[in-house]
């Protein structure tokens, strides 16, 4: 899943807490590899071999998170799409580049991202790429949806309470063993080591976006590893971190991701006519924004 999870269940009985908590690693487990591109017994991988060629059958918890997804690409004008996976050869996050990609390697990438091009059958449960060359991928949407799946599983086997946390997508429900709430501090957008602000996650999720982990440096600039699926080439440094609260873990993954590419008014726009979902937005002057909806008492 690309980093740790840290899975807390609060529970009357020791033994049965760290069995659940057990139970919760099988299920990430599980669906990582449902989701897994890079796993050629999964379905997804399934889906990328036969791109152009036909249509796959999967099993409808794919088919379902896929249909999703096509649903996010379109609230957000393609700033989601997991298609973008077809890209991941121009640019390596992960070790030196030389030079960038040329333009006639982004427009012929390009070409291959479309969520539009994702077509689903839902009688036959297929799903088919009708371009040969595209891939999907789960990589900004896959965490959000393991801690949902983990939190659903837990929450079925009747653990009164939890909190499940992947790299800061992390979801709550029930409180503390104390009784108290789980509480999220916000940090100081010009002090990041202070809390600005502390905030209440009750039966929420929440997830972080941020512009400052991965880079590759080609004539001594720096190119961040979040790509704009519509351009083929990574987000200006115009926010540094995006933070979603809403109800589930996947949509905050999702639309976190998708408002660092947005930028900020259209991040807002969007957030403030969705309900249940809120934002802050630290912008690269260290400037912070939020939703409507939210509301943060200052720490003096």
């Amino acid at each position: 899943m690309g980093g740790p999870f840290e899975i807390t269940v609060v529970s009357t009985n020791e033994d049965l807490g760290y069995i659940n908590i057990q139970e919760a690693i099988g299920e990430i487990a599980r669906i990582e590899k449902l989701i897994s591109s890079w796993d050629e017994n999964s379905e997804t991988h399934a889906i990328n071999k036969n791109a152009g060629i036909k249509p796959v059958k999967v099993s409808l918890e794919l088919f379902k998170l896929i249909e999703r997804c096509k649903q996010i690409s379109d609230i957000t004008d393609g700033a989601f799409d997991i298609s973008f996976a077809a890209l991941d050869n121009l640019w390596d996050f992960q070790g030196p580049m030389s030079a960038k990609p040329t333009h006639i390697e982004i427009s012929k990438g390009l070409s291959r991202v479309n969520y539009r091009d994702i077509s689903l059958d839902e009688n036959n449960l297929t799903v088919f790429l009708t371009k040969p060359g595209m891939k999907i991928s789960f990589g900004a949407i896959g965490k959000g949806y393991a801690v949902d799946r983990a939190k659903d599983l837990l929450v079925s086997k009747k653990v009164i309470a939890g909190m499940i946390n992947a790299s800061g997508d992390l979801t709550t429900w029930g409180t503390k063993a104390s009784g108290e709430k789980w509480m999220l501090g916000v940090a100081n957008p010009n002090n990041r080591t202070k809390v600005f602000s502390w905030l209440p996650i009750v039966e929420s999720s929440v997830a972080t976006s941020g512009n400052k982990e991965r880079y590759v440096l080609i004539n001594n600039e720096k190119y961040k590893d979040i790509l704009d699926p519509r351009t083929g080439y990574p987000i200006s440094d115009q926010i540094q971190s995006v933070s979603i609260f809403s109800k589930n873990a996947e949509l905050c993954d999702a639309l976190a991701t998708a408002i660092m590419v947005m930028g900020t008014n259209a991040g807002l726009a969007l957030v403030n006519q969705l309900g249940d979902t809120e934002v802050i937005i630290v912008d690269s002057e260290n400037k912070m924004h939020k939703s409507t909806g939210l509301i943060l008492n200052q720490i003096p």
